[in-house]
């Protein structure tokens, strides 16, 4: 498995601050999604975040329960000095895995330090990691996660919706990535956050998407990476 340390909810948003006054669905999600897009100076670099109902949020958590892992493409030009083909693109693979990390607790506009504790009512909050499949293949968990997706359940039974956020890991070492240079480009991180959907989302039937996922991991003597070619651009 993939290694990651996920930064907590409370760290990014004061939950108990946001509990205090009343905050719809749709003051949530516009309030997240524009916080992301004012980091690295206002141009959202480095960041990519959705809001998503609890029901299809509940419906992917279910189907990566059971498939955990998969490889994407991404199309690439090819080079100059690459063979011209009828396909005049290439294409990178993508190892990506999920984790679970427990249920948050229920988060109160006042916490009370003398109340016992309770269950969580929330489900299970997630993460997806991207890294190229060769990096993975070189260094197995060791290998350098170039996109985390951290799926936060704190507010999925309070306001119904799990809060996405994606960081591109910088290219330079430290925390700041003062050069302004990512592991990944905005549009590749998009496209690799909507591979989760293509993939983990399904609908009522088996299609082609869904017995790619199942081949790569109950026959993957079978699995034809060719296939995925076809999903490269595939609409949600």
């Amino acid at each position: 498995m993939l290694i990651c340390r996920m930064q907590p909810l409370d760290s990014i948003f004061k939950l108990d601050r946001l509990l205090k006054g009343p905050l719809d669905v749709n003051a949530l999600s516009a309030l997240w999604n524009a916080y992301h897009s004012s980091r690295s100076s206002g141009t959202g670099r480095g960041f990519v975040s959705a809001v998503i109902p609890l029901a299809t949020y509940n419906h992917m958590v279910d189907v990566a329960s059971k498939y955990p892992s998969f490889v994407v493409p991404i199309r690439r030009p090819k080079q100059e000095t690459e063979e011209p083909a009828q396909n005049d693109s290439a294409y990178e693979f993508y190892f990506m895995e999920w984790g679970f990390h427990g249920a948050p607790p229920d988060p109160k506009a006042k916490v009370d330090l003398f109340a016992p504790p309770k269950p969580s009512t929330n489900p299970q909050t997630s993460t997806v990691l991207f890294t190229p499949l060769q990096e993975y293949k070189l260094r197995q968990s060791f290998a350098t996660p170039y996109l985390v997706l951290t799926h936060y359940t704190d507010l999925a039974q309070s306001h119904g919706v799990v809060l996405m956020r994606g960081e591109i890991t910088p290219a330079t070492s430290g925390a700041g990535a003062d050069d302004g240079r990512f592991m990944l480009s905005q549009e590749d991180a998009h496209l690799l956050g909507l591979s989760v959907q293509k993939f983990y989302l399904w609908g009522g039937g088996e299609d082609a998407r869904t017995k790619l996922l199942k081949s790569f991991h109950e026959t993957p003597a079978e699995f034809k990476w060719e296939e995925l070619l076809e999903h490269a651009d595939f609409p949600i």
